[in-house]
């Protein structure tokens, strides 16, 4: 019997499938089709991870499997390649980010292959090719001839060092992630994207997707809907409006002082002589803050008062104005007002500098439970508290000292105090209605050289022109030095022949834009793109839109999957808007693969020590052998940690299919797993049994019932499985399968080649050459899933416990049916039985087709 050869055989299928271009998707409106996404990927120059691996063994499992069920599959991959990390590490060797980003792609494009992923690679594009942004600048244009594009001057992550605006993203605590640089906030005149004017339908439009419930509720509360009122409120000197939002106006009584944000316009107006060097120094101590480090609950509260007071738009009482950082200028106003008996940030902030605190709503003591007390309070002593200003009541009741002259909420409960008061605010012009939402408008637009040129012109009369189609793609001029400008703008402004030209459509002098788009841009659109990536008069036909989209499954990582997903869903709409296309969503059904974690050893002084063998060495080695102590920690699987695992040595030593399979049968697809080496070569031993029965003597042609069972509950099963993406569980079904089928006196063959097929979508390889070693000529890829035989799924069997005296001593498989004599006649014949009856039987209790249980005397 021939042993197999994982590296002979899966070069070989890899050879034919490419050979014979298998996996190429060609429009058939014959049949329906299925078109299925990975999140595709950034090629760094460390290659791929075995963590990587995940998503795409997921998606390429689900192609294979809806191949086998009659579907047109469409299964593309590219590559999202422009960005900062090639543009710094083009600066720092003095290489064209071109060349090294070809030479990653190159790498990630044979890792991949050597999977057997059944991609097709005729699609394959990069973001990068100018082919591919002629059409990312052209939607640029689409946008801005919608009125979605503009130009401002906005508050952005400025990071000195590397010399450019940076994403909230691409920030960790007020560094930037690559390089661990400073970053500071600072106006800069920006491209912006008018996002907002779509949050109404990225929300409303989550019901008609099958997404994770939980990615909806990241996405809608990364909108961040509130409806409330705006108030005004006018300061005193200087006469200036400073408006608030709100979702509780009916706390307006309660309001003892307002908060500006540091980025507030109004803070140099309003600033007295006197508080300016203290304002001025605690706006330089909060620039370098990120918005989450501002917003924090748990951190101190700090603040500053600018000396300038506000006038109550009821009571018209002098309130003080202050700045803090944990008021967002991307939120609401910029401005609020704080209401800190009912606020606990506010709370907390009034306690630490003394600033008034007035109850508007009186604590119902009836809704008062043990988690709202401090310990030994009670809620009579809760609620003196809150009316005294000694404590904050975060919750409803009755409105109480909310009346001046023509306006009283006193006695209402919220929702009508709401109502009241908004009528209020609106018939003495102070106030209105309205809707506020957390997300701010797209910045757009990065001081980068590797990113996609933005197509405007400015002109000397400071009118604009987009460029057109003819005049796309714009390309970025030929550079040595890739560094910023000295000022912050990009490297493009440093090569005044291209950014001074003469406008050929008008004659005119015109300066090109100079800031690029961001990595987003490229990968907002890339999905219809794969539906005709060849098609050079158009970013894609009507007819290839039609048919393909939208994507019916996309699989990507969880991190991406708030601002990416939205990001593309706002464009989609808008090119939905234009007619561009036929859909109103672009990803029906999203899902994502659960994070792969691996030991990682980490140095005291700082960094990662890669460990030679991390199953067998730990901490108490490195600690020896680096001289300082060595923390072993289990963090998500990283180059940078130094603690990922390629794919190339695992693919070598088990093979691909025993990797691909292994990836599946770690967990559930969408959870943590812990990777383990050595555990890869049991799939690697459950993939040679399977290979031993397909070349065993004791195949046959004959029928097998028992065979027959086996294979139909099989294929039953797995079909369930890989339908809910249960892939662990497909793969447990399998190894039973083996352990009962290998039992058997002869392995019939068409019970067999049921079994390769349910292999297939999981380990391609192997199952192709075990189709072939039974006969079989055609490739496995279209041959239509077996039908099951339900007659096969019924239960012919049962299985009776056997107890002696109540105990359980043991379990007999028999026909489903078998009396009381037949099953007592047999169980006497057990080991496990007979030792326990060398005295009387008494009597027997048995329950059809479960339990016999034998008395026997004492």
């Amino acid at each position: 019997m021939d042993k197999y050869d994982h590296k002979k055989v899966e070069k070989k299928w890899q050879k034919i499938w490419e050979e014979t271009q298998v996996f190429k998707a060609k429009i058939d409106s014959a049949k329906p089709k299925y078109y299925i996404l990975d999140m595709f990927p950034y090629p760094s120059g460390a290659g791929l991870h075995v963590g990587h691996v995940t998503g795409y063994t997921g998606t390429d499992i689900m192609s294979r499997f809806m191949r086998q069920k009659g579907y047109n599959v469409l299964h593309p991959m590219g590559w999202d390649s422009f960005g900062l990390p090639a543009e710094q590490y083009a600066i720092r060797t003095k290489t064209h980010p071109a060349i090294t980003t070809q030479k990653n792609i190159d790498t990630y494009r044979t890792q991949l292959k050597s999977l057997g992923f059944s991609y097709d690679w005729s699609r394959e594009f990069a973001t990068s090719d100018p082919k591919y942004y002629k059409w990312t600048q052209w939607i640029f244009t689409k946008l801005y001839e919608k009125g979605l594009a503009y130009e401002a001057e906005m508050n952005v992550n400025y990071c000195p060092e590397l010399q450019t605006v940076l994403a909230n993203e691409e920030i960790e605590n007020g560094r930037s992630k690559i390089g661990g640089y400073p970053v500071i906030r600072k106006p800069i005149k920006q491209w912006i994207l008018k996002i907002t004017e779509y949050a109404d339908r990225l929300i409303e439009d989550l019901e008609k997707v099958d997404w994770p419930e939980n990615l909806k509720k990241l996405q809608i509360n990364w909108i961040g809907k509130s409806i409330g009122a705006k108030i005004d409120f006018q300061e005193v000197s200087t006469k200036e409006l400073i408006t608030v939002f709100t979702t509780r106006p009916d706390t307006l009584f309660g309001a003892t002082y307002l908060v500006l944000s540091p980025e507030h316009p109004l803070i140099e107006k309003i600033t007295t002589k006197e508080q300016q060097k203290e304002v001025q120094d605690y706006l330089v101590f909060t620039a370098t803050k990120s918005d989450l480090e501002r917003t924090e609950l748990t951190k101190d509260k700090t603040g500053v008062f600018t000396g300038a007071y506000a006038i109550h738009p009821i009571t018209g009482d002098k309130i003080p104005i202050w700045i803090a950082d944990y008021v967002l200028m991307t939120y609401g106003t910029g401005s609020i007002m704080a209401v800190p008996s009912h606020d606990e940030r506010d709370f907390e902030f009034a306690l630490k500098f003394k600033l008034p605190v007035i109850a508007v709503y009186d604590p119902d003591e009836s809704t008062i439970n043990d988690d709202m007390l401090s310990k030994g309070q009670t809620a009579k002593q809760l609620k003196q508290a809150v009316l005294l200003g000694k404590a904050c009541w975060p919750h409803d009741g009755k409105v109480i000292n909310s009346s001046h002259k023509d306006c009283s909420l006193d006695g209402l409960d919220k929702e009508k105090a709401i109502t009241q008061i908004i009528e209020w605010l609106e018939q003495h012009n102070r106030g209105t209605k309205a809707i506020s939402y957390k997300l701010r408008d797209w910045l757009f637009s990065r001081q980068r050289y590797w990113g996609e040129p933005i197509p405007i012109l400015h002109f000397e009369d400071g009118s604009q022109r987009i460029l057109e189609l003819d005049e796309l793609p714009l390309l970025p001029p030929q550079l040595d030095d890739y560094k910023p400008a000295a000022d912050g703008q990009s490297a493009l402004s440093k090569v005044p022949t291209w950014v001074n030209i003469k406008d050929r459509k008008t004659g005119k002098k015109a300066k090109r834009e100079t800031n690029t788009m961001p990595q987003w841009a490229g990968s907002c659109w890339y999905y219809l793109r794969f539906a005709d990536p060849h098609n050079e008069k158009q970013a894609w036909s009507k007819k290839a839109e039609n048919y393909w989209l939208n994507v019916d499954l996309y699989v990507g990582g969880a991190e991406h999957a708030v601002l990416h997903l939205m990001y593309a869903r706002f464009w989609h709409k808008v090119l939905y808007d234009l007619d561009l296309v036929s859909t109103n969503e672009p990803f029906q059904k999203y899902r994502y693969q659960g994070v792969v974690t691996a030991p990682a050893y980490k140095l005291s002084g700082g960094g990662y020590l890669h460990p030679e063998d991390v199953v067998k060495k730990e901490e108490a080695y490195y600690s020896k052998l680096t001289n300082e102590p060595v923390e072993k920690i289990i963090e998500k699987m990283s180059k940078s940690k130094l603690n990922g695992v390629s794919p190339n040595e695992i693919i070598d030593e088990f093979g691909a299919d025993a990797l691909r399979l292994y990836e599946m049968f770690m967990g559930p697809f969408d959870r943590e797993k812990i990777w383990n080496t050595d555990a890869v070569n049991g799939c690697k031993r459950f993939l040679n049994r399977f290979y031993d029965l397909v070349v065993s003597s004791k195949l046959t042609e004959e029928n097998s019932e028992e065979a027959y069972k086996l294979s139909h509950r099989l294929v039953n099963y797995v079909v369930t499985d890989i339908e809910n993406m249960q892939f662990n569980t497909a793969i447990a079904h399998m190894m039973e399968f083996i352990n009962d089928f290998i039992k058997l006196d002869k392995y019939p063959k068409e019970a067999l080649l049921m079994s390769v097929q349910m292999l297939y979508p999981f380990a391609p390889h192997i199952a192709e050459e075990m189709w072939q070693r039974l006969g079989k000529r055609e490739s496995l890829t279209y041959h239509p899933l077996p039908k099951v035989n339900k007659a096969y799924l019924v239960d012919d069997q049962v299985t009776f416990v056997i107890q002696i005296n109540g105990k359980v001593r043991d379990r007999m498989d028999l026909p489903k049916g078998t009396d009381k004599d037949k099953l007592l006649e047999l169980a006497k014949g057990q080991k496990n039985v007979i030792k326990y009856l060398d005295k009387e039987i008494i009597k027997t209790i048995f329950v059809p087709d479960k339990l016999l249980n034998i008395v026997v005397k004492q």
